[in-house]
């Protein structure tokens, strides 16, 4: 992270997190009438949207309403994915579908990748307005990208009491490793590409003939080496069977034999698709700011859209669509289905936090405002106490419920106190 990666807040301005912009330029000195205050006010919106979008405090001061509710969309996906990671009490809605299909846990990590690229936009038009130039700007995405890389390679390869990791089993795709692709590749084509940001999507859309299925027993054994297609193969081929996921989710259910990465190459063009989608809903934000009929509109509308596509391309089924929703192979109509859900839960939050003021966002606020520590501090510590201990039975939900909840809960007060010290992380 840098020499400056851990920063006191109450020494230095609050800075951006991951795929957002610089500092902004103003203290927290100017704030300090706000801080005796119980709930979230003005202050706390100014420190979200330095935090996500780096924006000059004259164009916070009128974003102020579009960023609050936001902020609270992006932490309770957080904190939701962090209870997932960490079992969801063994329920099967709370587990990732082995094959076609969707339950809660496979809508978090698309939502992060919307919203990136609502806070690309959001913090690129800042630092512009800023005046900063275009080539440091590019080295800054840069940066970035090749950090949260190699943050993602470390911590999906932990290897604390086995002895030296092997090269020849380094696992390298994953999440924060597709965020940091698909960030890449969206900033810089809003950045290079001004007035022309979301044309020519359908390039990013297609898909090859031939089979996309689970593989092993799946389609009566017909496939059984052939576990996500032509999506699996690319990935063996170009980076190895050892280098990619080991134990796909379609293993359960489908018995698959061979390694298949949920986070592999091919499926990072639809999630590029995805990043676009949210920047549009950054670009509605920005273009109708302090509009709020404009802005829900808008979003319902984007939903709406999204839904019907989605409808067409799945026919309204499981297995028996054009394009069934898949996970795995982050499928076009995956990504149709749940920018439909974003949008809508947008425009949702939206309504409840800017109009008619009925959240604060808390206690959800506290986590997103370190989310690059939580979610790689609840990685890391997953198998160790006080996350996770010996159950006196564990084929009850109850028990794995309450070790699952404790565990989350303990990530929101570890933020929660960071944040009262003013303690921020950075990349």
């Amino acid at each position: 992270m840098g020499s400056r990666g851990w920063m006191r807040m109450d020494e230095e301005d609050w800075h951006i997190q991951a795929g957002c912009g610089d500092k902004s330029s103003t203290s927290l000195g100017e704030h300090s009438g706000h801080r005796k205050a119980d709930k979230l006010g003005a202050w706390h919106s100014k420190q979200i949207g330095r935090c996500l979008n780096g924006i000059n405090n004259s164009f916070l001061y009128r974003t102020e309403a579009s960023l609050f509710g936001y902020f609270p969309w992006v932490c309770l996906a957080l904190v939701i994915m962090v209870f997932v990671n960490y079992g969801g009490g063994r329920y099967w809605f709370f587990r990732h579908e082995s094959w076609n299909g969707l339950t809660v846990a496979d809508l978090v990590f698309p939502w992060f990748v919307f919203i990136m690229g609502t806070s690309i936009t959001l913090s690129l038009s800042g630092s512009l307005r800023r005046g900063l130039k275009r080539t440091h700007l590019l080295w800054k995405i840069f940066w970035r990208s090749l950090q949260l890389f190699l943050i993602g390679v470390i911590i999906i390869n932990p290897n604390y009491c086995q002895g030296p990791l092997s090269w020849d089993s380094l696992r390298i795709p994953g999440v924060l490793q597709r965020l940091g692709f698909t960030y890449l590749v969206v900033a810089i084509l809003d950045l290079a590409f001004a007035r022309d940001r979301l044309t020519n999507l359908s390039s990013f859309c297609r898909f090859n003939d031939g089979y996309l299925g689970p593989g092993g027993i799946g389609d009566f054994g017909q496939y059984q080496n052939c576990t996500g297609g032509a999506a699996g193969y690319i990935d063996r081929w170009l980076l190895g069977e050892n280098h990619i996921y080991q134990t796909p989710s379609s293993r359960v259910v489908y018995q698959s034999v061979i390694p298949f990465d949920p986070e592999g190459v091919l499926g990072s063009i639809n999630s590029i698709l995805m990043a676009f989608l949210g920047l549009q809903a950054g670009k509605i934000l920005l273009h109708y700011r302090d509009q709020h009929r404009h802005i829900i509109t808008r979003f319902l509308i984007w939903g709406f859209i999204l839904g019907i596509i989605s409808a067409v391309l799945t026919k309204c089924s499981r297995n028996d669509g054009f394009i069934p929703i898949n996970k795995n192979l982050w499928s076009l109509s995956y990504v149709t289905t749940l920018s439909c859900f974003a949008f809508v839960t947008l425009g949702v939050f939206y309504y409840m936090v800017d109009v008619k003021k009925w959240w604060s966002g808390a206690p959800f606020f506290y986590p997103g405002v370190n989310s690059i520590l939580v979610y790689v501090g609840h990685e890391v510590f997953e198998e160790y106490f006080p996350f996770r201990w010996k159950m006196t039975n564990s084929q009850l939900h109850a028990e794995h419920l309450a070790q699952n909840l404790v565990a989350t809960s303990i990530w929101v007060i570890i933020a929660y106190l960071l944040y009262r010290k003013k303690i921020l992380v950075k990349i």
